[in-house]
């Protein structure tokens, strides 16, 4: 792309260029830890272009950036001692040369434009290159399989191919950067078509089996020729749209970044402090769990560690699933090489009031102890008992104080888990729709009994409407489809994995609410325990709005991660259509009865469109990003103001705040190395009287793929503090 001029004339231009920086150019002045300066190219000062420090200097790698104002002047704050690179990066222009600096230090960097359009386009977030792929068009669907259009059967509609492929495809890492668009981990001209060389690379490396099982689902032969059409017209030249500079608010970002866990070991989430109360453990070290187990960064001293996590009894043992390979075709990158690691399912970490990490993992086989099933005398077992054998994931805690880890089974299979703010601190976790779980931590601490300590309730719902729910009900079938007797309730749960249950949060009413992806548009579901649980459990459910006959322009689809703000309005981001949507119940002139089955009330949502390119031929709004999950900041850690809720832009490079009062986004985006992609985000304020430097979110680089990351092979994953200054120059 050609750089974007400056609003002022060639003739002061020109005159920048003879005399040199203007007293409005100056760097400012700045601390002995901060280090200021200027950029500036041939045509003038640089707005909206970040400045990085970074330095190898402790046993993390450990950088900052900031980005520059309207006058091209920056200053990157709180910087410990250390010999520094620093360099610029911004969309226009190539990156220019690393200078050498400590703290104190002002600099004059010079940038200088991007040789060619193409050269430009190489720092483009992921997404904007995924833009650039065709999807097939709403006219070709229903699908008529691998003999026919090419297209999944499953796949009834565009919206329903879209939302199984980002979920199935962007799940594990991003689509759009080079390593995907153009596989230069592969000699392409050794294939006799670029779709021989796709097919190829989605059997590779030990998620191979999983790939492939994705591209099936919406239909190998159509799927292949458009991801082969992509790759090469990208090899052709073609080119995305360039993105915008940082504006505004964006411009008063300061990120923070720290080197943790392993180069083939998987970060999948972060967690800094408890949720219900950010101000605890200020200071203190960044949990985060995944296929690299437990690690732990303390980030004043720029150390990190990490553990295996242990289990009751050992399970086969099995690779971390994103290196390493036992398929015909070994991974692309390490060959048969192993790491040694060993994952025990880990996937989601909270802290609760006394400091403790639990965690969501395998603590033994995938066989449901008999206490949970049909002739048990536990009180949950004999309304509802659990119906299968194979649930693979339950809980597990770290208590930093003692260096402990404690196990504990449920009967239920476990995903992300929430602390409610009562009585009980108990805990709540997502997995099967089938049944929502909980622990009762209280009892638990009090007792060690894990059987006592937990209890589930089916999802249910009042399709009688009589306000109770009642023995016999409605039951689906083992695809988790149910035909509705009105005269009946209607249980609405599922056995089917893609139908599980997977954010989790707990409501200032007392409820507790879940999201489930599938199918289109899926659904958020509210339970309310009710005060005899479980009879006295009762389910409600609550589809975003979705006509396939209508106008796509207002679907929203695909609801993920799950949070409240303290008003008690419920955010979801909807990772297919590409919205943040908020729900209001208390716009439901319906909650039960034979008509409150999920399209019920249109009134309670609201959904906005998050900011970036379509895909091509695309209907409606879906955009080529992937909001993996949410957060909403209720206690204003960022310093946006309370209640901001966050999407994550696994594609983007970044997080996506939106300001709800205005619909005005704020991109946080992290340029450097290329390739971020969150899953979840922890807010903490260690020092509220320190203004924005006591605040901050926390988001790790969590792509499967940490070998797709800008570095390549061997780097690391990340944990990064943003934060929000009150100008770009503040120290």
């Amino acid at each position: 792309m050609i750089k974007r001029l400056r609003a002022s004339c060639l003739f002061g231009m020109a005159l920048l260029a003879a005399i040199g920086l203007s007293a409005l150019q100056r760097a400012p002045e700045a601390a002995g830890d901060s280090l200021t300066g200027v950029v500036a190219s041939a045509t003038g000062p640089e707005a909206g272009v970040w400045v990085i420090a970074e330095t190898d200097d402790f046993e993390t790698s450990f950088r900052k950036i900031v980005v520059t104002d309207d006058a091209g002047r920056f200053l990157v704050p709180d910087l410990p001692a250390a010999d520094y690179q620093v360099w610029v990066r911004g969309y226009g222009l190539a990156d220019s040369a690393k200078r050498a600096a400590r703290p104190g230090d002002s600099l004059d960097l010079t940038a200088t434009a991007a040789a060619t359009p193409h050269d430009a386009a190489q720092i483009y977030p992921a997404n904007y290159w995924y833009s650039l792929l065709e999807v097939p068009p709403a006219s070709d669907f229903p699908g008529t399989g691998p003999r026919g259009n090419g297209i999944g059967t499953a796949m009834k509609t565009q919206a329903d191919w879209i939302d199984r492929m980002k979920d199935g495809c962007q799940l594990c890492h991003q689509l759009g950067n080079q390593a995907t668009r153009e596989m230069p981990m592969l000699n392409l001209e050794t294939f006799d078509s670029t779709a021989e060389a796709w097919n190829y690379r989605l059997q590779a490396g030990g998620a191979g089996p999983a790939m492939a099982a994705e591209i099936n689902r919406i239909g190998r032969p159509r799927a292949i020729s458009l991801y082969a059409d992509w790759t090469d017209r990208i090899r052709a030249g073609e080119l995305p749209p360039a993105p915008p500079r940082p504006t505004g608010i964006e411009r008063n970002v300061v990120l923070s970044m720290w080197g943790w866990g392993h180069p083939q070991g998987m970060v999948h989430d972060n967690v800094s402090t408890d949720k219900r109360d950010p101000t605890l453990y200020p200071g203190g070290p960044i949990y985060g769990v995944g296929g690299a187990g437990l690690v732990v960064t303390d980030i004043a001293t720029r150390q990190s560690v990490r553990m295996d996590l242990p289990t009751r009894i050992e399970r086969p043992r099995r690779a971390n699933s994103y290196q390493g390979s036992s398929t015909a075709i070994p991974s692309l990158y390490y060959g048969d090489e192993s790491a040694g690691l060993v994952s025990r399912g880990a996937h989601n970490p909270m802290m609760d009031a006394k400091g403790r990490v639990w965690i969501t993992q395998s603590v033994r086989p995938a066989v449901v102890p008999d206490w949970c099933l049909e002739g048990s005398d536990h009180p949950y077992a004999k309304y509802y008992p659990i119906q299968h054998q194979a649930e693979s994931r339950q809980i597990s805690y770290y208590d930093p104080e003692t260096e402990k880890f404690v196990l504990i089974d449920t009967c239920y299979f476990t995903h992300h888990l929430q602390f409610a703010d009562d009585e009980n601190d108990t805990l709540w976790l997502s997995g099967s729709t089938e049944a929502i779980g909980w622990l009762n931590t209280r009892l638990y601490d009090a007792t060690g009994d894990e059987r006592a300590a937990q209890g589930w309730c089916p999802t249910v719902i009042d399709t009688n409407g009589d306000g109770v729910i009642t023995k016999p009900w409605n039951e689906p079938n083992a695809a988790g489809d149910v035909e509705i007797d009105p005269t009946r309730d209607t249980r609405i749960g599922s056995l089917d994995k893609f139908r599980r249950a997977y954010g989790v949060i707990p409501h200032p009413d007392g409820s507790v609410w879940i999201s489930r992806r599938f199918p289109v548009p899926g659904q958020l579901i509210r339970l309310e325990l009710g005060d005899n649980p479980p009879e006295t459990c009762k389910s409600e459910v609550y589809e975003p709005p979705y006509n396939p006959t209508g106008n796509p322009d207002d679907w929203g689809y695909g609801p993920r991660g799950i949070d409240v703000d303290t008003n008690g309005l419920v955010w979801t981001a909807l990772g297919g259509s590409g919205h943040f949507a908020s729900f209001d119940r208390t716009q439901c002139a319906v909650l039960n009865g034979p008509q409150a089955t999920g399209q019920h009330c249109a009134a309670g949502w609201r959904l906005y469109q998050t900011p970036g390119p379509r895909m091509k031929g695309v209907d409606g709004t879906a955009n080529a990003d992937y909001h993996y999950y949410s957060w909403v900041d209720q206690f204003d850690a960022l310093g946006l103001g309370a209640n901001v809720p966050i999407a994550t832009g696994t594609s983007s490079d970044a997080l996506l705040a939106l300001l709800p009062e205005t619909g005005e986004w704020v991109t946080m985006r992290v340029p450097y190395p290329l390739g971020f992609y969150s899953r979840g985000l922890d807010g903490r304020i260690d020092d509220a009287a320190a203004g924005w430097k006591g605040r901050g979110v926390w988001a790790s680089f969590n792509t499967g793929s940490t070998f797709h990351l800008e570095g390549g092979k061997g780097t690391t994953s990340e944990i990064v503090q943003f934060q929000i200054r009150p100008h770009p120059l503040a120290e």
